[in-house]
């Protein structure tokens, strides 16, 4: 991460970018868990060499089975660091920063949090306190960023809550006293009161039975165009994506494996193991039985040479083994990491270069 701008106390505020700048821009974004006992180094590469652009308005969706660093990469972008977290390369530039996250300083992550970035966390209903009533989660997440007094504070607390079809009432509750669902709500919108410019979800649909997980769904989708946000979408649920993503991404084993809009994700995969994902949905009437994948994801702590899906891949040829595929743009919008899917992916030098040497950095963004 550039470590060289860090910020020195100037003003960071609204930055107009240029026009269809995007909204949030990720290079070559590098975050490893680093540990150090009885005197045994460990390197786990849960996001290694991640580059993606999502745009303004746009819900970008991430999708990969559990633990292939979807988690890691949502708190790397949110700068929500903490060790053994190290951010140990890479970009991080939003659109209303005129810098790059990392060359913040506490203070300044700590004012555009919930005011321009907001995140809603991986069972998120949860961060209610459940000794004080919703009302006062208003007040700690979103009092000193509107600017307010208290009076006009709640009128504009309970407006939103009136276009997010909530009741004034669950102000007055506990969390206790409300569903998992209505809780989901609530905290979604928490996230969404200071109208900030990007939001990142972390499986904000977990535990939710179908039902409230579609009026959900819906809820998040109609509070992103109110508001005119950008949104990092994460789950593994394909069904949620095809509902809610516009574009999606597919990650494996700490990597982006293909992305593409949504539909065509869904018509047309062009990495193995996105037909997996796509094959192993359920579909009205099918009766053939559906075949798992074999083998398990690799050990981040030490994960096979080349690519890193080629010991469960059924398409696996001898390059596979050798060198990692590069993230080859086919078409607009269209990018894939599989030597299988088109002879235009090329071996990646910087992936390569990546995984042949030990990597230590300072610990930088990390949360105060």
């Amino acid at each position: 991460m550039r470590q060289s701008g860090r910020d020195n106390g100037s003003t960071v505020g609204p930055h107009p970018p240029p026009e269809g700048a995007p909204a949030l821009s990720v290079d070559n974004l590098r975050a490893y868990y680093l540990t150090h006992y009885f005197g045994v180094e460990r390197e786990v590469r849960a996001v290694d060499d991640i580059s993606l652009v999502v745009r303004r308005n746009e819900i970008y969706g991430l999708a990969g089975e559990s633990s292939c660093g979807k988690t890691t990469f949502l708190k790397t972008v949110a700068a929500a660091v903490r060790p053994p977290l190290s951010v140990i390369g890479g970009s991080v530039q939003y659109a209303f920063l005129d810098r790059d996250l990392y060359a913040l300083n506490p203070a300044k992550l700590s004012a555009i949090r919930w005011r321009r970035l907001s995140y809603i966390t991986q069972g998120s209903m949860n961060v209610l306190n459940p000794v004080r009533r919703v009302r006062e989660s208003f007040i700690d997440f979103a009092y000193r960023h509107m600017g307010l007094k208290r009076r006009p504070f709640f009128a504009a607390v309970n407006e939103h809550l009136q276009r997010l079809h909530l009741a004034a009432s669950v102000l007055d509750a506990y969390p206790h006293e409300l569903s998992g669902g209505m809780k989901q709500r609530v905290t979604i919108a928490l996230a969404t009161i200071c109208r900030p410019e990007f939001i990142i979800a972390d499986e904000p649909t977990t535990a939710l039975d179908v039902i409230v997980q579609k009026d959900v769904l819906a809820m998040i989708r109609e509070a992103q165009q109110q508001i005119g946000s950008s949104m990092l979408f994460v789950t593994h649920d394909m069904t949620v994506h095809a509902n809610i993503a516009d574009r999606l991404g597919i990650m494996y084993a700490g990597r982006l494996v293909e992305e593409a809009p949504t539909a065509d994700i869904f018509a047309n995969p062009k990495h193995p193991y996105t037909a997996h994902l796509v094959a192993s949905l359920p579909r009205i009437g099918e009766q053939s039985r559906k075949e798992s994948l074999s083998g398990a994801p690799p050990n981040l702590a030490n994960p096979p040479s080349g690519c890193r899906f080629h010991p469960r891949c059924p398409l696996a040829m001898e390059v596979c083994r050798e060198a990692s595929p590069a993230l080859t743009t086919l078409a607009p919008g269209r990018r894939v990491a599989c030597y299988a899917a088109s002879p235009l992916v090329k071996p990646s030098p910087t992936a390569e270069r990546v995984a042949g040497a030990t990597h230590r950095a300072e610990r930088v963004g990390l949360v105060q």
